[in-house]
């Protein structure tokens, strides 16, 4: 398969996102990869018919969750039923995905330098704990662009003040995961607009 026929697409879902007792409306961005044939899905937040549209019919090999939080797994055992793709999760994140499924599990695990293959082109899997604790982004360098979840966004990290994130954590995966990638790494986020890798140096702590 040529990898010029791959592409990046996105679609945006709305719903809610709860956690610590709080309930707050939120736009996500679902990202799938991959050429005429098959692709990979990069979070389910809340609706699978919205997914559905973008995959277009194709051969989806994995749906990939940046992290456990209800806005991005929500529908994840549903997309994986009528996909009958499996469902990617970094085991660190358990107690998370417990929260909105509970008695449930993803089926296989992901692990730092994992990667996945897509249409010929390499996804790697850096994990990068802050947000939560099983927090991972995608690394395609053959097509410039990183997926970030919610660890880097345009203006900076990720948020850490709710249940299982911290700060030092976050700020740390991000300096030493993300920000050694080249400047022109396309982020693609899991909120909001893209940034870029050289973009964001300063807006990190040191």
């Amino acid at each position: 398969m040529s990898r010029d026929r791959v592409r990046v697409e996105h679609t945006v879902t709305s719903g809610t996102f709860s956690l610590d007792g709080e309930t707050h409306q939120v736009d996500n961005n679902v990202w799938v990869i991959g050429d005429d044939q098959e692709c990979v899905v990069v979070d389910a937040p809340h609706d699978v018919d919205r997914i559905l549209e973008v995959v277009a019919g194709r051969r989806v090999k994995a749906i990939l969750c940046t992290h456990a939080h209800d806005d991005h797994v929500r529908v994840a055992p549903q997309l994986a039923a009528r996909t009958q793709a499996p469902v990617l999760l970094h085991p660190d994140d358990r107690p998370v995905w417990e929260l909105t499924h509970p008695g449930g599990k993803w089926d296989a695990d992901l692990g730092d330098g994992d990667v996945v293959e897509v249409a010929g082109v390499e996804l790697r899997v850096l994990h990068t704990p802050g947000h939560a604790p099983g927090a991972v982004c995608f690394y395609a360098e053959e097509l410039g662009a990183v997926f970030t979840g919610d660890t880097l966004f345009n203006g900076g990290p990720g948020a850490t003040g709710r249940s299982f994130s911290d700060y030092d954590v976050i700020v740390r995966s991000i300096r030493e995961k993300l920000l050694r990638l080249p400047g022109e790494t396309v982020v693609h986020t899991g909120h909001g607009p893209d940034t870029t890798i050289e973009v964001e140096r300063d807006n990190v702590p040191t």
